[in-house]
């Protein structure tokens, strides 16, 4: 038995090669004749006659589908005996993704599992890479595990059906992972001693983005106490002196908060004198620890 490859959406081709010694002719999907001669016995329109002489008998199978798949039979009448020819059907489709995981959020150090289902034929082989800087692949298959995952492991995740009929189809998931704040720096930005401007800057990194309060000495800082003001953006907020005065020395605290808990940085502003100088001026000193809690 011979094989006809299509691809699901094109005409399949059943061609009977015919001699003088064939007097009746048909041809058969498994045991329902679809054509005998020139008469139509089939009710379905894509299949079409289109060649009956002495040499072939010919009938096509237009916008072939996976239903169609299978065999067919072109029965012939001889003089001499009957006989038949059989071929196979094989009907290819594109790899298709139907269904993959939604875009998730989850929290550092939980497991997570991303699904990726596909159809097609042959079966499409089932591929994930993560999409970073450095992108990475991993093994074959239709979920992919990670284990305790980490902020480092957040981003896009894609997707990909593969088999040999047409282009991979291809979709992707974005994995949030959230975290308690992190204080990556604190620092001055600009300024010097007494007299002058000063900006104290902190920067957290956080999933979801961190909520910023400045203390001194326990004190809650409001925007606009003794000519402070604060400008948060993004990641960063800036504690802003006008002019620093002799109050504005002492103990500052940065403390990022979020869903998943907290983190602070603590720092001590304070003058010393610079004798080098001509003439002689107050500098601004920074000393910095930090802590975190978190939230369970």
């Amino acid at each position: 038995m011979d094989n006809i490859t299509v691809r699901e959406g094109s005409t399949a081709t059943l061609r009977c090669p015919l001699d003088e010694q064939v007097t009746r002719v048909a041809w058969l999907n498994r045991s329902a004749i679809m054509f005998a001669g020139s008469e139509r016995w089939t009710q379905d329109q894509r299949v079409v006659l289109v060649a009956r002489n002495s040499a072939e008998y010919t009938v096509h199978i237009e916008r072939v589908t996976p239903s169609d798949e299978g065999p067919y039979t072109c029965s012939l009448q001889t003089l001499i005996a009957p006989r038949t020819s059989q071929v196979h059907v094989v009907v290819q489709v594109p790899p298709k993704i139907y269904n993959v995981s939604d875009d998730v959020s989850v929290n550092e150090g939980s497991n997570v599992s991303l699904v990726c289902l596909a159809s097609g034929r042959p079966e499409p082989i089932i591929s994930w890479r993560y999409l970073a800087s450095t992108a990475r692949d991993f093994d074959e298959g239709e979920i992919l595990d990670i284990v305790s995952v980490t902020r480092e492991q957040a981003g896009k995740y894609e997707c990909s059906a593969a088999n040999e009929v047409a282009a991979p189809d291809v979709r992707s998931v974005r994995l949030v992972v959230r975290y308690r704040p992190t204080i990556v720096d604190v620092q001055s930005v600009d300024g010097g001693g007494t007299g002058k401007p000063l900006s104290l800057r902190c920067e957290a990194a956080a999933v979801p983005a961190a909520i910023f309060t400045w203390y001194k000495d326990q004190q809650n800082l409001r925007d606009g106490w003794q000519g402070v003001s604060i400008a948060n953006s993004g990641s960063h907020s800036l504690l802003i002196f006008k002019n620093v005065t002799d109050d504005s020395y002492g103990n500052y605290t940065c403390e990022a908060r979020n869903a998943m808990g907290q983190s602070s940085a603590s720092l001590h502003l304070y003058m010393s004198l610079n004798k080098a100088a001509t003439p002689p001026t107050s500098v601004v000193w920074l000393l910095l620890t930090t802590s975190f809690i978190l939230l369970m």
